[in-house]
């Protein structure tokens, strides 16, 4: 299909960027593009204006924050490059291996952070990723900067005139792992799993094969103090309820609780192994 007719801003700050977002209805950010130009062509989108940010210096790349227990991942990086960020790899390795495994190279090398922690209407994999490792959003708007849980974003809580500028994650080492199950034609997630090991006992999030990307409470009691074995990982997946699973796709809810167990196992288990 032809895209619709719409108007393009460039700004050249972020105070402008968000003047024009907050001045124009129907107003969208262009970053990568890789969910917003499929959605405009095919009208699931109606966007008046596109305010192009790509340019915005400030909102790219990675840091520790001054008080050294965070990273500070600017929105506009991009998934190829967080995938191979040394201090990402290092101390949050749950967000490089989900976006490693985002799409193909050309969609790794325009998507950005911002535009997959933001998506809607699909399954992303950094959201996973970034509530098991108890990140925060930090959103900018009209009335200045601001923070939400990354668990809150992904439900939606953000308000409409903010703009996410950065993702800020704990830096806790090693002992954190990704997995997925993907589908073979679009490289989303039918089900996928990010886990981290804290002294207080493992953080587990699910996505795709629930409605949102959900942390799993339930589990992590279950699983406080171990084992981690593929049998008690199992065990505590099915004592969840079974309405917590959406089927889809050919996929039945029993199904997808176990791919969930299964996905979480080798991914606790592998981040049990870096602790040795």
């Amino acid at each position: 299909m032809i895209l619709t007719e719409f108007d393009y801003a460039r700004p050249a700050g972020l105070d402008e960027a968000l003047a024009l977002l907050s001045g124009t209805g129907g107003a969208r950010i262009l970053a990568g593009g890789q969910s917003l130009l499929p959605d405009l062509r095919t009208g699931a989108d109606g966007a008046r204006l596109l305010v192009d940010i790509r340019q915005l210096a400030e909102l790219r790349g990675t840091g520790r924050t001054p008080d050294g227990r965070h990273l500070r991942i600017g929105a506009l990086t991009t998934l190829a490059d967080l995938a191979a960020d040394p201090l990402v790899l290092a101390e949050a390795p749950e967000l490089a291996a989900a976006a490693r495994s985002n799409g193909d190279p050309q969609v790794r090398n325009l998507g950005t952070v911002g535009g997959n922690l933001a998506a809607t209407g699909r399954a992303t994999d950094l959201p996973v990723a970034a509530i098991a490792a108890d990140a925060v959003v930090e959103l900018a708007g009209p009335g200045g900067r601001t923070t939400l849980p990354a668990e809150e974003f992904a439900a939606g809580a953000a308000p409409a005139d903010q703009v996410l500028t950065a993702l800020l994650v704990p830096a806790a080492g090693p002992a954190a792992a990704f997995e997925k199950s993907a589908d073979r034609a679009t490289r989303y997630p039918v089900c996928a799993t990010a886990v981290r090991i804290t002294p207080g006992g493992p953080r587990i999030a699910v996505t795709g094969a629930t409605p949102r990307p959900l942390r799993l409470r339930g589990v992590e009691d279950r699983l406080r103090g171990g084992p981690y074995g593929t049998e008690a990982v199992l065990a505590a997946f099915r004592a969840e309820p079974r309405e917590l699973f959406v089927p889809g796709r050919g996929t039945s809810a029993e199904y997808l609780g176990h791919l969930a167990g299964v996905l979480t196992a080798r991914a606790l288990q592998r981040a049990e192994r870096a602790l040795v």
